[in-house]
């Protein structure tokens, strides 16, 4: 039972890896045939982490195409950063009671590091969610953390990062910087002004990118 239990939760972490990175994109086919034989495993732990996938909303079952990763409509999209400008904002605020100065000087470094990726928005993606986990984790509120984590994975069926819209970086980059001194000023209101704004922003900036794709033909079946 326990190597069965290790199996599929090898195959689980693998699965949810691959649609994390964008390898399994937004509306790919996901097939245990080839699972199975990728992971050198019997079909039942890929089957049983397909069905953990399903309960998250990573994968989805659709007629006549079986098990696909999970893509997201306007309306889907809209409800998800509109939710995450609220938590956002929220563990902006805390983190400007509770952060320790190691937590703040660590987002300064990690917003420092962005500039020299300037051009290549795949690396500045990877850079931007570890700058957000580092607010989350500065906010010291595990429910709120564990909260916006999840919304982390729902955001991976976006496909991908919204930093490939032109001019993005740059004010990406300007609102870190803003959210991070409301946080050194302890100034809860700012600090959760900025996160909002900065969200709001990456919205405008994905439904932009969602028009270029659909304009360009990319997602059609």
């Amino acid at each position: 039972m326990t190597e069965k239990r290790s199996r599929s939760g090898l195959a689980y972490d693998t699965l949810k890896a691959a649609i994390r990175s964008g390898a399994l994109a937004p509306g790919a086919r996901v097939r245990e045939t080839e699972l199975a034989e990728q992971f050198s495993v019997s079909r039942t732990p890929v089957r049983e982490a397909i069905s953990r996938l399903e309960a998250e909303g990573l994968i989805s079952f659709v007629p006549r195409h079986g098990a696909i990763v999970s893509r997201l409509d306007h309306q889907e999209t809209m409800e998800l950063y509109d939710l995450r400008e609220v938590l956002e904002g929220t563990a902006a605020a805390f983190a400007a009671r509770h952060a320790s100065q190691a937590e703040i000087d660590e987002l300064h470094e990690l917003v420092v590091s962005e500039k020299p990726l300037a051009g290549e928005p795949d690396k500045l993606a990877d850079l931007n969610r570890l700058f957000h986990s580092v607010l989350y984790r500065a906010a010291h509120n595990r429910y709120l953390e564990r909260s916006l984590l999840g919304l982390r994975d729902s955001m991976t069926l976006l496909g991908g990062t919204s930093l490939r819209v032109a001019g993005r970086y740059e004010t990406a980059h300007g609102e870190h910087e803003a959210i991070i001194a409301a946080i050194e000023a302890r100034d809860a209101v700012a600090a959760e002004t900025a996160a909002r704004a900065h969200i709001r922003n990456a919205q405008r900036a994905r439904l932009k990118l969602m028009r270029e794709e659909l304009l360009n033909g990319v997602g059609d079946d």
